[in-house]
Parts: structure tokens; C-alpha cells; sequence
């Protein structure tokens, strides 16, 4: 009897030394993603961005006393101890407007991939659960997406925005759908895929015996095996809709003033003697979106090989 209570003592043992030992897959992610130098630097340079652009504007106007969008001084000041980055044609900050720029460009970023993986997850579960009719239709109707040029789409939707005279305050709400409702296709294949796999395993065809909702299947069991492919898609995408909100705006198709944002901010640039003789108006602005655009894609490439060590070359 001593001896099988030393035997279940000894199981026991081993059973909670086991359970201690095993880890969850997002700890493993962590691990490895602390390992990789370049998407810890990308994720600092991110981090950076987010608190110039969110929290920067509050601490400079409490410590200027005056907001950006209404105050007016000499036009074309050279930065000086008084305006670090100097002002613009209408005498306002460069480094608060370049502030204010990030807020709304983030903002522009962020939603516009809410809409893209709300849109591309749901249709690719669909797709890659229901399979047949459903399948095909969703998939050609990528396919239609994907085979047009997106930013001469953007352009023009943007140029007829323009001529149907959108109040400015509502445009940035326009532009960031309509950058997310076009980025959606190659997120919505990639979840189709995944669920193509994950219907064949083990697990599912129990919940096909068990008689489990269709809703709960995919909600339960499906969605929560391809948040991982979700979230490195979405990192990536945030860049290149940071870009194309940039270009728009760059090109006054954007967002346009008095909004602003990085992209308008380098259209200030508008002729050859403010590019070569007035670098302050273009510089910051042009930095910050290189600054983020860089730490949104070393971190999303880190984030990949961590997620998926395969995918790394």
C-alpha cells in the first residue's frame, strides 16, 4: 500500500511539474518576439509615434497656451527657440500641427483596418466554412478587387468626393472607408485559407458529431485559430494605409484643411522655392510617416516570424 501511495505521489508530482513546464502559445510568441532586436526597435519607434502623435498636442498646448489650428503669427518663420519647427503661410506651429497631423493619420490607419478585418474575416469564414455557391461568389468578387489598381481607384473616388463638395470635417471619415472597404480581398483569402485547414482537423468533425451550431463552430472553434494570421495582416496593412491616406492627402484628393494631417502637411511643398529654401514645412511631417511606416513593418515582420517560425526565410 506505502509503495502505490508513493507511485501516486510521485505521478502527481510529475502531472503538476508538467503544468508548470507548458506555456501558452501567445507566452511562446512573447518569447521569441524579445528576441528579435529589429521588432522590439520597431515596436519602440511605433510606441514612440503613437505617444507624439496622441499625448504630444495636449502637453504642447498646456505648455504653449495656444492651439494650433487658431493661432496666427508671422507667416514662414524659421524654426527659432519660440517655434521649434517654425510656422506655416498661415503663421501656425509646424511641430503642433505635425502632432495634431500624426493624431488624425494614426486615426485614419487604425479604422480604416477595423473595417478591413471586419470585412475580410467574416467573408473568409464564410467562404472557407459554407464552401460551394457561397465560396465562389465570395472568392470571384475578391478576385474582381484585387485585379483593379487600388490607388487609381482611390483617386478617383477621391476626385468625385472633390466635386461633390464634402465638408471637410466629414472627408477623413469618407477616405478611411473607403481605404478599408478596398483592403479587405487579400485579408479575406488568407482567413479562407486557414479555415479551409482547420475544417478538416479532428476537433471540428467532433463538433459536426456533437451536433454544435454552425455560428458556434465558427465563432468558438474557428475564428479563435486565425486571430494570429488576423493580427499580423492588420499589423502590416496599418502602414500602407498610413501611406495612402498620405498620398491622397499629398495630392489634395485627402483629407484637406484645415484638418490636418501628414500627408497635407507635405503639400504645403507646393512649389520649388518652399521645397529647397523652407525644408521645415515638409521635413517633420515626411519623418513621422517614415518613422512609422519603418517601426509598423519591422514590428509586423516580427510579429509574423513569431507567430509562425516557418514563414521566416
Amino acid at each position: 500500500m506505502s509503495e502505490n501511495k508513493n507511485l501516486n505521489i510521485d505521478k502527481n508530482i510529475v502531472i503538476k511539474n508538467n503544468k508548470e513546464n507548458i506555456e501558452s502559445p501567445w507566452k511562446v510568441v512573447w518569447k521569441r518576439l524579445k528576441k528579435n532586436k529589429l521588432a522590439i526597435m520597431g515596436f519602440i519607434i511605433l510606441t514612440c509615434m503613437i505617444i507624439f502623435s496622441v499625448l504630444g498636442p495636449l502637453v504642447y498646448e498646456l505648455i504653449k497656451g495656444y492651439d494650433a489650428y487658431d493661432f496666427a503669427g508671422s507667416k514662414f518663420e524659421s524654426p527659432s527657440s519660440e517655434f521649434l519647427l517654425g510656422t506655416d503661410n498661415l503663421g501656425r506651429d509646424i511641430l503642433a500641427r505635425t502632432m495634431l497631423g500624426g493624431r488624425k493619420s494614426l486615426f485614419v490607419g487604425v479604422v480604416a483596418v477595423v473595417i478591413q478585418v471586419t470585412l475580410g474575416t467574416s467573408l473568409g469564414i464564410l467562404a472557407g466554412y459554407y464552401g460551394g455557391i457561397l465560396d465562389n461568389i465570395i472568392m470571384r468578387i475578391v478576385d474582381v478587387f484585387m485585379s483593379i489598381p487600388s490607388l487609381p481607384l482611390l483617386i478617383i473616388l477621391a476626385a468625385v468626393l472633390s466635386d461633390m463638395n464634402f465638408p471637410p470635417d466629414m472627408r477623413i471619415y469618407v477616405v478611411m472607408f473607403i481605404i478599408g472597404f478596398l483592403a479587405w480581398p487579400s485579408l479575406c483569402r488568407l482567413v479562407r485559407g486557414q479555415v479551409l485547414s482547420i475544417r478538416e482537423q479532428e476537433y471540428m468533425q467532433a463538433t459536426d458529431a456533437l451536433g454544435i451550431r454552425d455560428s458556434r463552430k465558427m465563432f468558438k472553434h474557428i475564428l479563435p485559430n486565425v486571430i494570429p494570421v488576423i493580427i499580423v495582416s492588420a499589423t502590416l496593412s496599418l502602414g500602407g494605409n498610413i501611406l495612402q491616406e498620405a498620398s491622397l492627402s499629398y495630392l489634395g484628393l485627402g483629407v484637406i484643411a484645415p484638418t490636418p494631417t501628414w500627408g497635407n502637411l507635405i503639400q504645403e511643398v507646393n512649389n520649388l522655392y518652399n521645397l529647397k529654401n523652407r525644408l521645415w514645412l515638409w521635413v517633420p511631417p515626411g519623418i513621422c510617416i517614415f518613422l512609422t511606416v519603418m517601426g509598423i513593418n519591422l514590428f509586423g515582420d516580427g510579429l509574423r516570424d513569431a507567430i509562425d517560425p516557418k514563414l521566416k526565410k
